[in-house]
């Protein structure tokens, strides 16, 4: 299938989407367009659209903000995230497919990274099936530490949909059943990508440590990520030391102390 920004995708068993009903779907994440291919397979094989869990600040930015709207996808507060879990279990319950991405943020390595248990907690409660699925190709479109590439000559996508995987109280069991699937999943996407596009190229940064690629090892992405969740988390802080420190300064200049002299009179 040809896709409108000059790619070839190749969807492997889409029929693995139910045509109706709700139904999470968890997918890899190398790439920040993956929102976008990630419905192709449930398009494909009825119609039917995805909406997407995804953190909230994508909704302020310039492009993909709109778009993000426009197609109802579910913004997710991370400091408060109760309220997009209620709306997701809400929307399958009514029918609808939802999306996400159970890594959180995208892979640096390109390989299956730990996986959160929110997709598992999602599923149970909504008592929809958990369909894990991979993309693979997205992250020579636009990958973190990389410019986008809006219009690629040869890049293609290989998208592979798996069966729904056991869903169970345990979350943290059912979490990694979805590993261990998303994990052949991803297996499965290269090879058969191979087969259609040709070899990997050595050294190329879209392509894995584990193959030959420039990409980050699984466990120095890690760390990586790690870093940016320190450098994230000292900014919040500084942000709200920030904002306190100018509360108190509002309270302390002259209409605090005009409504202090105020009490003192009475």
């Amino acid at each position: 299938m040809k896709f409108g920004q000059r790619l070839q995708v190749f969807v492997k068993n889409p029929e693995n989407i139910p045509r109706e009903g709700g139904a999470m779907i968890a997918v890899n994440h190398t790439g920040y367009w993956d929102f976008v291919y990630g419905p192709i397979p449930a398009h494909f094989n009825g119609g039917r659209l995805v909406r997407f869990m995804a953190k909230k600040e994508i909704w302020d930015a310039p492009v993909a903000g709109p778009l993000m709207r426009a197609m109802r996808h579910i913004p997710v507060d991370r400091a408060d995230g109760a309220a997009s879990v209620r709306e997701a279990v809400q929307r399958l319950q009514d029918g609808e497919l939802v999306g996400i991405f159970p890594e959180a943020t995208i892979s640096r390595s390109f390989e299956i990274k730990e996986l959160r248990q929110g997709a598992a907690a999602i599923a149970e409660e909504a008592g929809v099936p958990l369909i894990p699925m991979v993309i693979w190709g997205s992250q020579r479109i636009w990958t973190k530490g990389h410019k986008p590439n809006w219009f690629p000559k040869d890049a293609n996508l290989v998208m592979v949909v798996g069966q729904p995987v056991e869903v169970t109280s345990d979350s943290i069991a059912t979490t990694e059943r979805l590993h261990a699937a998303m994990q052949e999943l991803l297996e499965d996407a290269r090879e058969e990508y191979v087969d259609r596009f040709g070899p990997m190229p050595k050294g190329e940064y879209w392509v894995p440590a584990t193959l030959g690629g420039s990409a980050p090892s699984l466990d120095e992405a890690t760390v990586q990520d790690r870093q940016d969740q320190e450098e994230r988390k000292r900014q919040r802080e500084e942000a709200a030391a920030a904002g306190s420190g100018r509360r108190e300064e509002k309270k302390s200049g002259p209409a605090g102390i005009k409504k202090l002299l105020r009490k003192l009179r009475k």
